[in-house]
C-alpha cells in the first residue's frame, strides 16, 4: 500500500466513509476502493449505505443519484469539475417537450443524466438494466429513452419496441468505430469481442456481444477465450486484469478515454476526506422526484408513477 493509500485508509476510517469507484477510474483509485463496480453496482451499493461520508470516485451524475439516495449522508466528489458531456446533452426542458410530443410516452431516462432530467422521467436505467426496464413497461406505451441514443438503439434491438430516442451520446464510445473492430478481427483472431451498448449501432451489430462493464467482467470471468477484445473506456481493463491475471485484455481502441472519469486522484481523495468538500447536494424539490425515477429503476416503486 502506498504512503496516500495508507493516508486514505486511516482517515476513511475516521470519517466512517465508504470509497464507491467506477470501472473508468485511474488504477491507483480502483485499487482502494471498498467497492469497484459498474453504475449499476454503485447505484445500489448507495441505496443500502451504511457509513456516514460517501466518496464517490466516478462523475457528477453518479454522485448526484447518491445524494439522492442518502440525503442524510455526506456525498463526496473529489474533484467537482469531473462531468459527463453525455448527461449535459439533455435538459429537463428537452425531455419535458417530448412528453407532450408524445403524451403516452413512458420516459426512460440513462443513469448518465442530471439530476433536473431525472426528475422529469418515470424511470431511470443503467446499461446493466436498460432492456429489463424498458421490458417491465406495458408493450402500448411508447418508450422515450433520454439522453444515449445509442443505448437506446441497443434495446430497440433486443425488445422490438417503439423507441423515441434523444438525439444524445458519450463522445468517448462514439469515437470506436467499425474499422477497429475489423482490424481487432485480424490482429486477434478467434478473440471474442465486447463491446459497450454506448457505442454506435454498427459497432453493437459487429461485435459477438454488448455489455455492461458489469457484465463485462462476468464475461471475462466465464469465458474460456485467452484473449478477449474490449471496447469501453480503457480504464476497464485493469480490473479485467487483475480478476483474470491469466487472460490478456486488448483494447479496442487504446485511445477511447474519457477525460473527466481520470480526474479523481488519490491525493484529492485525501484532501476531500480531509475537508469534507466537494460535497454533492441536491435541492430538495429535485432530490424527491429524481430519487422516485432511481427507486423504480430499483423495483421500490412503481414504473408509472408520475414524476
Amino acid at each position: 500500500m502506498t504512503d496516500l493509500a495508507a493516508q486514505i485508509d486511516v482517515l476513511k476510517k475516521e470519517r466512517h466513509a465508504v470509497i464507491l469507484v467506477h470501472n473508468y477510474q485511474l488504477p491507483e483509485v480502483q485499487d482502494i476502493a471498498d467497492v469497484n463496480g459498474d453504475s449499476l453496482e454503485l447505484a445500489r451499493r448507495a441505496a443500502d449505505v451504511e457509513e456516514s461520508v460517501i466518496v464517490f470516485c466516478g462523475v457528477h451524475f453518479m454522485a448526484e443519484t447518491a445524494a439522492m439516495l442518502n440525503p442524510d449522508k455526506i456525498v463526496l466528489l473529489p474533484d467537482a469539475e469531473a462531468g459527463c458531456p453525455m448527461a449535459d446533452m439533455a435538459t429537463a426542458a428537452d425531455v419535458l417537450a417530448l412528453r407532450a410530443q408524445y403524451p403516452d410516452g413512458v420516459v426512460v431516462c440513462y443513469v448518465n443524466s442530471t439530476a433536473e432530467v431525472k426528475a422529469v422521467s418515470h424511470v431511470c436505467c443503467t446499461s446493466s438494466n436498460a432492456i429489463d426496464v424498458v421490458s417491465r413497461i406495458p408493450p402500448e406505451r411508447p418508450v422515450i429513452f433520454v439522453p444515449d441514443r445509442y443505448l437506446a438503439g441497443h434495446v430497440r434491438r433486443k425488445t422490438g419496441r417503439h423507441i423515441i430516442a434523444f438525439n444524445g451520446y458519450c463522445p468517448t464510445h462514439a469515437r470506436i468505430s467499425l474499422a477497429h473492430i475489423e482490424e481487432a478481427r485480424r490482429r486477434h483472431p478467434g478473440a471474442p469481442v465486447i463491446v459497450h451498448p454506448e457505442c454506435r449501432d454498427e459497432v453493437c451489430i459487429a461485435a459477438d456481444e454488448a455489455l455492461s462493464t458489469g457484465q463485462m467482467c462476468a464475461f471475462a470471468k466465464n469465458s474460456d477465450a485467452s484473449t478477449i477484445v474490449v471496447g469501453t473506456e480503457t480504464g476497464l481493463l485493469h480490473r479485467l486484469q487483475k480478476e483474470n491475471p491469466g487472460k490478456t485484455f486488448v483494447p479496442l481502441y487504446a485511445r477511447a478515454v474519457c477525460p473527466n472519469m481520470k480526474k479523481i486522484t488519490l491525493e484529492k481523495i485525501l484532501w476531500s476526506l480531509q475537508d469534507l468538500s466537494p460535497r454533492i447536494e441536491v435541492p430538495a424539490d429535485i432530490a424527491t422526484r429524481a430519487d422516485r425515477a432511481v427507486r423504480a429503476m430499483l423495483g421500490q416503486v412503481p414504473i408509472l408513477e408520475e414524476p
